[in-house]
């Protein structure tokens, strides 16, 4: 079985779904150390005048040490008023931008989210879902998985996958450098890395901006249309 592992990020980019639809089984990791200005709590999108923008998720302080699936929303801060706000950047420009806020709407506005890891790991099932992409996945803090102890960054995956009877792994190129493919050819598992070709598209701004958000895709693109971009992929 192929195991994808990643942490959940906030409206990730197109590549990260390209690991989900490959995978048999896909594992939101929400244990790590929150670390800032990743891609956690925020995403970039287009802004008025062709560039790039972050849209975000506040989060409340909390201890250094604090993981992932800790970190609670700031909804004191009308933050998502704010991303929509930053959306109307699109509405001259994106023939399905009526369509994509409509959806953001009906994800982010669901429910109050209390707890960031949650808001992000439902808002990617609902974009599997609206794209046609199967998602079958586990949340890693609620599995109770018994793994071995990990001694290098690398092993955190390499044990999950070992615990789950997994015989693949694929990751995203971007950390292919922590890897020691030994380590994995000695436990019989195969190392794989997918590299999302990131084909361009039409965004009305006379030039590609790549790996934007997924909303940025859903903006400009047809769902079976990013259907055929996240099959798109070669493994390096």
């Amino acid at each position: 079985m192929i195991y994808g592992i990643m942490q959940p990020y906030f409206l990730p980019y197109v590549g990260y779904f390209s690991l989900i639809e490959y995978a048999d089984r896909f594992i939101f990791f929400d244990t790590p150390q929150y670390i800032s200005h990743g891609w956690v709590n925020r995403n970039r999108v287009l802004k008025q005048d062709g560039g790039y923008t972050y849209i975000t998720v506040p989060v409340k302080k909390a201890v250094r040490s604090a993981g992932i699936k800790e970190m609670r929303i700031d909804n004191s801060l009308r933050w998502k008023e704010k991303i929509y706000g930053q959306l109307t950047a699109y509405k001259r420009r994106a023939p399905r931008y009526n369509d994509t806020v409509e959806f953001l709407h009906h994800v982010l506005d669901a429910k109050e989210y209390d707890f960031l890891a949650q808001l992000n790991a439902d808002s990617i099932i609902s974009i599997c879902h609206k794209i046609g992409i199967e998602c079958v996945y586990d949340t890693f803090s609620a599995m109770n998985l018994e793994i071995d102890k990990v001694h290098a960054p690398d092993e955190w995956a390499l044990n999950m996958v070992k615990a789950l009877g997994g015989d693949t792994y694929v990751n995203s190129p971007g950390g292919k450098a922590f890897f020691d493919p030994a380590k994995y050819e000695r436990a019989g598992i195969r190392l794989q890395f997918l590299q999302s070709n990131l084909k361009p598209y039409i965004q009305r701004i006379g030039h590609f901006e790549p790996a934007l958000s997924i909303v940025d895709v859903m903006m400009f693109c047809r769902e079976d249309e990013i259907r055929d971009m996240v099959k798109d992929y070669a493994f390096v």
